[in-house]
């Protein structure tokens, strides 16, 4: 009985510190104007609603537009995965007999936005960085080259993982090229964009419609983000119909509020300024002895910037698997990181971490590097050159593939098939393959590995079947 409630109290009884999503940390003076039960009521007079706001909820989303320099924001209640899904809807009537290019590192929810709007992709692939071996950047000619039938860009900026690319560079040639061509920017993992220390948001930059996942960095409660507009690219009233047809008619205002709250700590630099100076610390006497993505990684592999709030670290160095690697960060010291795969794990801060967190986090790669001394002659490099990310061919859009007939085949019977579902690995919620691509062999390789991830959409993975087209 409150099997969930005694698993939640479990937990928070550990002590863990915490290095991974939300951006609040679970600080009780960052949320304490938000602790009320009281405040998880409905729409009554004097509170304002979400799908037409006149008082309350209207000067915060006017609070929070001034913030990031848009002309219109919008709350969000169901993540940043509701603001991808509006962009690609507000779009579908202007777009028809035009594609979408996208970034093919976006998340899921991109392909879902295709699947409700109708909209036909064109992919962009990823740079994939050959120490990491993650797709951290992106070709800018890849954007507008050969669009003689791309009405729209979605990009995704920064990454999962904190690098960003040359924005500025495409909204610059679109403006001289493609004009008309609106720009979609997935910042989810970029709301604290603020200040000088860290890389200018999109927005700023010229942006048409940016989606931000406060919760992720922020002071805001998980499931709350915003959506922001500017320019005339983008018909508004068609966005405001398609937030008020995808979000819940019961908002929540606990995060509402939460949002609110986020845009009051927005600017504090001092937090944000000791953070980074521990940051920049742990890089400087550990890089050489982990593999760390670090400021000089820029001008390589289509990464303009890096976002110091990310701590990515590699510990192919030391000999051992990054899963060996958690257990230790986790058992040791209490470290709880964002996620890790074969070698890599990523630590993420947030605007609810404190300096002596970030200390205590190098002191535990310095005991890591202790234990695990590097190997002189081990081979830094998990692929040989730099490439681009293995994009399965498209064959059908997603909402083709969505409403097409679909059986289930055993993985070994799915290879140069097209997937009738969309397969990611989560964290990060990179889709290994989008419904309607056709399942190649590198897709099957991951497939057949299936115990050693963590998956989303994938509905077989117990029984190692796949839905795939019945074609």
């Amino acid at each position: 009985m409150d099997a969930l409630i005694q698993k939640l109290s479990s937990y928070s009884k550990l002590g863990m510190y915490s290095f991974h999503t939300p951006g609040h940390k679970g600080r009780a003076d960052i949320l304490s104007p938000l602790v009320s039960p009281d405040y998880d009521i409905t729409e009554l007079p004097g509170l304002d609603m979400l799908h037409n706001p006149q008082g309350v909820i209207a000067e915060a989303q006017r609070r929070a537009a001034t913030a990031y320099g848009s002309e219109e924001t919008f709350f969000l209640v169901n993540g940043a995965t509701v603001g991808n899904q509006a962009m690609f809807l507000a779009l579908a009537s202007s777009l028809k007999g035009k594609k979408i290019r996208i970034e093919r590192k976006a998340h899921r929810s991109v392909i879902g936005a295709l699947i409700l709007s109708g909209l036909t992709p064109e992919y962009i692939p990823a740079i994939i960085h050959h120490e990491f071996n993650l797709p951290l950047g992106l070709n800018v000619d890849d954007c507008f080259s050969h669009c003689e039938q791309v009405g729209a860009v979605h990009l995704t900026n920064p990454s999962y993982f904190g690098t960003v690319v040359d924005l500025n560079s495409i909204i610059k040639r679109r403006d001289r090229e493609k004009p008309s061509i609106p720009i979609l920017v997935d910042q989810a993992h970029g709301s604290h964009f603020m200040g000088s220390l860290f890389p200018q948001g999109a927005v700023g930059q010229g942006a048409d419609l940016v989606v931000h996942s406060t919760h992720k960095t922020m002071a805001a409660l998980t499931q709350a983000g915003m959506l922001h507009v500017k320019g005339v690219r983008v018909d508004k009233v068609s966005l405001k119909k398609a937030l008020e047809l995808l979000q819940t008619s019961s908002p929540s205002y606990l995060l509402m509020a939460s949002l609110e709250n986020a845009i009051d700590h927005l600017e504090n630099n001092q937090l944000w300024g000791d953070l980074y100076g521990e940051v920049i610390r742990l890089h400087e006497e550990l890089d050489g002895f982990l593999r760390i993505l670090t400021t000089k990684d820029v001008g390589h592999f289509g990464i303009k910037e890096i976002d110091w709030t990310k701590i990515l670290i590699n510990v192919l160095p030391l000999g051992i698997s990054a899963s060996e690697a958690v257990e230790i960060l986790r058992s040791s010291f209490n470290i709880e990181p964002e996620l890790w795969d074969d070698f890599n794990i990523l630590f993420m801060l947030g605007i609810g971490n404190k300096p002596e967190e970030v200390i205590l986090l190098r002191k535990a790669l310095e005991n890591l590097v202790k234990r695990y001394p590097p190997k002189k002659n081990i081979r830094h490099s998990l692929i040989d050159k730099e490439k681009t990310s293995h994009l399965p061919p498209v064959r059908l859009t997603p909402r083709e593939a969505w409403l097409a007939p679909k059986r289930e085949v055993r993985i070994k019977d799915s290879l140069g098939r097209i997937a009738g579902e969309t397969i990611s690995i989560y964290p990060p919620g990179i889709p290994l393959v989008a419904a309607g691509e056709e399942i190649t062999s590198y897709v099957v390789d991951y497939l057949f590995r299936a115990e050693d991830y963590n998956w989303q959409g994938w509905q077989g993975f117990k029984q190692g079947v796949i839905q795939v087209l019945d074609v």
